[in-house]
């Protein structure tokens, strides 16, 4: 299934392949603050739709994943990095993505401030 997102100001936009089964909710410093419901895919399945100079891109710590956002609205996304067998992913925001219905999506919550 292709589903598609965007920022708030609609800059940066987006299409992703697959089947959506629930979302991931990460308290690590960042993504608490961000407050975005994670979907995982790889990172071929994400076709961006805006020109890439629309992104600006955040690294911290290891600086092993890229979050993405729009330069204009600050809206994050999707984040990109790769997962521990060395496959590029990509990390949807879910609240980015058209048409989903997140309070019913099964929501697992990750304790990223532990790792």
């Amino acid at each position: 299934m292709t589903h598609t997102g965007s920022c708030h100001c609609g800059n940066v936009k987006f299409e992703v392949e697959g089947q959506i089964d629930g979302a991931m909710a990460c308290n690590c410093s960042i993504c608490s603050r961000k407050g975005s419901l994670l979907w995982f895919v790889p990172r071929d399945a994400l076709k961006l739709l805006s020109s890439e100079n629309d992104l600006a891109t955040y690294t911290f710590n290891k600086h092993v994943i890229q979050h993405r956002f729009c330069a204009t609205c600050g809206i994050h996304p999707f984040g990109e990095g790769t997962d521990p067998k060395g496959n590029r992913m990509a990390a949807i925001n879910l609240r980015c993505v058209d048409g989903i219905d997140l309070d019913a999506l099964k929501v697992q919550h990750f304790d990223g401030r532990a790792v």
